[in-house]
C-alpha cells in the first residue's frame, strides 16, 4: 500500500481503499471525531438523565456491540459504519465512565488512572504482537480488533479525565476544553517543529480529542450553576449530531467520488 504520510494527516494513493479499515487521517477525519465525541457526551446526558437510565445503558450497549458487528462484516472500509460506530463507542464509552462515578462511586482520579493503564496495556499488548501501532496496517482482524480496543479505552479515559479535571479539579467546563484544546495541539507542533513520531503524535492528539470534545459539550449543556451555557442537553445533542451527520456525510461523498476515480483509471 502506498501511503505519503505527514503525521497527524495522510495522503493516500488510490490502493489505500482497498486495504486499510480506517479512514484517511485529514481536516474532515479530526472534524468528525471531535464532534463525535461532544455528540457522544451530550447523548449520553441526556439518555441517561432524562430517560430510563437501565434502559438508556442497555440500548447504548446493544447499538454499540451492533455497530461492532457491522464493521467487522465489511472487507474494507466502508465510511459510514465506521463513524456509526465512532458515535456508539462515544456514547457507551461515556455511560460507561459515568456509571462508574455515579452508581459505584469510583472517584474521578481513580478510573482516569484505571482507564489509563488499561490503554496502556492495549498499547503495548499490540505493539508486542504486531510490532507496529501504526493505523496504516490495519488491514487485518486481529489489527483491527487492538485498534478499535485502543478507540473505546480512549474514549473511557477521555470521559474521565474531562470530568476530573472539570469536577475534582474545580477548573469548571470551559477552562477544561480550553486545556484540552491547547495540549490537542502539541502533538501536531511537536510532529512538525521537531520531528515526533508520527504514530506517537497521531495516537496522543487522538486521545485527547475526547476530554476536549466532552468538555465543550458539556459547557454548551450544563446549568449555568456549574459553569456551563445551560443549553440543556436535548438542544445541544440534537446540534452536534445534525453535525456530525453533515461532516460524516461529506466524508462518504468525497470517499466515493475518489473510488469512482480509481476504478476508472483502472
Amino acid at each position: 500500500m502506498a501511503v505519503r504520510s505527514t503525521g497527524l494527516f495522510m495522503r493516500m494513493d488510490e490502493d489505500w481503499y482497498y486495504g486499510t479499515k480506517v479512514p484517511q487521517v485529514t481536516l474532515s477525519f479530526w472534524i468528525a471525531k471531535i464532534l463525535s465525541t461532544a455528540m457522544g457526551e451530550a447523548t449520553s446526558d441526556f439518555l441517561v438523565f432524562h430517560t430510563n437510565p437501565y434502559l438508556s445503558v442497555v440500548g447504548g450497549g446493544l447499538g454499540f456491540l451492533g455497530a461492532l458487528a457491522l464493521q467487522f462484516s465489511t472487507r474494507r472500509l466502508v465510511p459510514a459504519i465506521y463513524w456509526l460506530l465512532v458515535v456508539m463507542v462515544s456514547i457507551f464509552g461515556t455511560m460507561v465512565a459515568d456509571v462508574m462515578h455515579v452508581v459505584l462511586g469510583v472517584p474521578y482520579a481513580v478510573s482516569t488512572m484505571m482507564f489509563a493503564i488499561v490503554l496502556f496495556a492495549i498499547l503495548w499488548t499490540w505493539n508486542s504482537v504486531e510490532r507496529s501501532l501504526s493505523i496504516h496496517t490495519v488491514e487485518t482482524p486481529r489489527r483491527e480488533a487492538f485498534y478499535w480496543a485502543t478507540v473505546i479505552a480512549t474514549f473511557a479515559l477521555g470521559t474521565a479525565a474531562g470530568d476530573l479535571t472539570a469536577a475534582t479539579f474545580g477548573m469548571g467546563y470551559l477552562n477544561s476544553a480550553i486545556l484540552f484544546t491547547a495540549l490537542f495541539a502539541v502533538p501536531g507542533i511537536a510532529y512538525f517543529a521537531f520531528g515526533m513520531n508520527e504514530v506517537a503524535s497521531f495516537w496522543v492528539a487522538y486521545i485527547l480529542t475526547r476530554p476536549m470534545g466532552a468538555s465543550f459539550a458539556d459547557w454548551f449543556d450544563k446549568p449555568v450553576s456549574t459553569s456551563g451555557l445551560g443549553y440543556g442537553t436535548a438542544a445541544t445533542a440534537a446540534v452536534l449530531s445534525l453535525a456530525v451527520g453533515m461532516v460524516v456525510v461529506y466524508i462518504c461523498l468525497r470517499f466515493r467520488q475518489r473510488r469512482l476515480a480509481s476504478d476508472m483509471a483502472e
